[in-house]
C-alpha cells in the first residue's frame, strides 16, 4: 500500500540515496556518466538540497508498505502554475502506480491552493516522457539549456491543465 509523507533536511540522506540510485538507470544512455555527476552534485548536495528546501520546494517521500521507494518536489512558481521538479520512483516500482500515486497526491494538495496547472521539465529522451503523456501532460515547449563544462539539457516543458 502507497504512503506519502512530507520530507524536510531530516531527509536529505533518503533523497540522495534514491537519487543516485534513479540517476544512473534514468539517464547512462542519454547523457555522459561527466554529465551525470555533475547533475547530481549541482541537484542533489547537501547545500543545493537545503537552499531548494528554503526556498519553498515541496519535497514527499513515497512508500510502499512502509519502505521509502521514491520522491518528489514541487512549488509554486508562478500563481496558478506549480512546477513538479522532481519525480523518481526505484525502478522496481516502474509499473505498479506509484507514479500516478505521487502526481494524483500533488494535484489534490495543490488545487485547494489555487493551482491551475502543473508544469514540469522531462529530458527528451527520457522513458518517463511517455507515462507523463499517458497520464495527460502535454508538450507546451522545448527548450535547450546550457549548462557549465559545455554539459546541455534538451528537454520537453509539458504541462497538465487542473480543472
Amino acid at each position: 500500500m502507497f504512503s506519502i509523507r512530507n520530507a524536510g533536511v531530516e531527509d536529505i540522506p533518503l533523497i540522495q540515496q534514491i537519487a543516485y540510485a534513479v540517476w544512473p538507470e534514468t539517464y547512462a544512455d542519454i547523457i555522459s556518466k561527466e554529465q551525470l555527476d555533475y547533475m547530481l552534485d549541482l541537484m542533489y548536495s547537501d547545500a543545493s538540497l537545503k537552499e531548494q528546501l528554503q526556498k519553498g520546494c515541496r519535497f514527499i517521500i513515497v512508500s510502499d508498505d512502509d519502505k521509502p521507494v521514491g520522491f518528489a518536489s514541487y512549488q509554486d512558481i508562478d500563481p496558478p502554475v506549480w512546477k513538479l521538479h522532481k519525480l523518481y520512483i526505484l525502478s522496481t516500482q516502474h509499473g505498479k502506480g506509484t507514479g500516478r500515486f505521487v502526481i494524483d497526491h500533488i494535484i489534490k494538495t495543490i488545487r485547494p491552493l489555487g493551482a491551475k496547472s502543473l508544469q514540469l521539465q522531462v529530458n527528451k529522451q527520457n522513458k518517463a516522457y511517455h507515462f507523463y503523456l499517458k497520464y495527460g501532460f502535454s508538450v507546451l515547449k522545448e527548450v535547450v539549456l546550457e549548462l557549465e563544462h559545455g554539459f546541455v539539457m534538451d528537454d520537453y516543458i509539458l504541462e497538465l491543465k487542473i480543472s
